[in-house]
C-alpha cells in the first residue's frame, strides 16, 4: 500500500533550516539551482545573496568604527584644549592677567574671534579692567534676564543689545555666540565666546564643555576676587 505523503510547507523548511544552518554545506549542488528575488525583479543566486548582505553589514561597521574613532578625537581634542585653559588660568595672579590669559587661550586654542566676561557686582575701587563689572540692576542686564533666569549656556545669534554690552564696538562683526551665566554663591557673571561665523555656535550644540569651562572660569574669577579683597 502506498504511503500517503504530506507536503511540507514553506515554514516548516525555514524552521528546518533555522535548525540546521549547515545543511548546505552537505548539500553545495543546491545552491546552483536556488535564486533569491532582488529589488530590481532580477533573481540572484543564494551565494550571491549572501556576499551582498555581508558587504553591506561589513560597511555599516566601518561607518560605525569611523564615527567612533571621530568623535574619540574630538574629544582627546576638547580635553587638551580645557587643560590649556586651566593652565592659563592658574598661571594668573591677577584679574587683569587673568582676563588676558583668557583671551590669548581662547583665541588660539578654541578658535574663538571674541570673548567677554562681565562680573555682576559693584566696581571695586581702584576700577579693575574697564567694563569687567556690571552693576546690580544696571539696564545692561536686561538683555539676558533669560540667559541669567535659566542658568544654561545658549548659543546662537546674539541680539543687538546682548552684543553691544559683551562685546562693544565689535557687536555688529559676532555673527553667533555662546552666552554662558557664571552662577556661583560667590559669584555672578556673564561669559561669553563670539565668533565671525554665522553657524560656529548653534541652538543645538552640547552644554557639557561650555559648563565645564563656566566652572573653571568661575572658580578662579572667586580666587582672584577674594585675593583682591583681602
Amino acid at each position: 500500500m502506498n504511503e500517503l505523503i504530506t507536503e511540507i510547507t514553506p515554514d516548516q523548511v525555514e524552521s528546518y533550516l533555522h535548525k540546521h544552518p549547515e545543511f548546505f554545506h552537505q548539500h553545495l549542488n543546491l545552491l546552483e539551482h536556488l535564486s533569491i528575488p532582488h529589488p530590481t525583479g532580477a533573481a540572484v543566486s543564494l551565494i550571491s545573496k549572501q556576499l551582498e548582505l555581508f558587504r553591506s553589514r561589513h560597511r555599516d561597521m566601518e561607518n560605525q568604527l569611523t564615527a567612533l574613532i571621530d568623535i574619540a578625537r574630538d574629544n582627546d581634542t576638547s580635553l587638551n584644549r580645557m587643560h590649556k585653559l586651566t593652565l592659563a588660568l592658574l598661571e594668573a595672579a591677577t584679574l587683569e592677567d587673568m582676563v588676558a590669559n583668557l583671551d590669548v587661550v581662547l583665541s588660539e586654542y578654541f578658535l574663538v574671534d571674541f570673548v567677554a566676561v562681565r562680573i555682576i557686582n559693584h566696581q571695586p575701587n581702584p576700577a579693575a579692567i574697564s567694563n569687567l563689572f556690571i552693576e546690580p540692576g544696571s539696564k545692561d542686564l536686561e538683555p539676558f534676564v533669560g540667559e541669567l533666569a535659566g542658568n544654561q549656556p545658549k548659543c546662537g545669534r546674539p541680539t543687538l543689545a546682548q552684543a553691544r554690552v559683551l562685546f562693544g564696538e565689535s557687536a555688529f562683526e559676532v555673527k553667533s555666540c555662546a552666552i554662558i551665566p557664571l552662577a556661583f554663591t560667590e559669584l555672578e557673571g556673564i561669559l561669553a565666546i563670539g565668533s565671525r561665523e554665522d553657524g560656529r555656535f548653534h541652538y543645538s550644540m552640547g552644554n557639557l564643555f561650555l559648563n565645564q569651562m563656566s566652572e573653571i572660569i568661575g572658580t578662579r574669577l572667586i580666587n582672584l576676587l577674594q585675593q583682591r579683597q583681602v
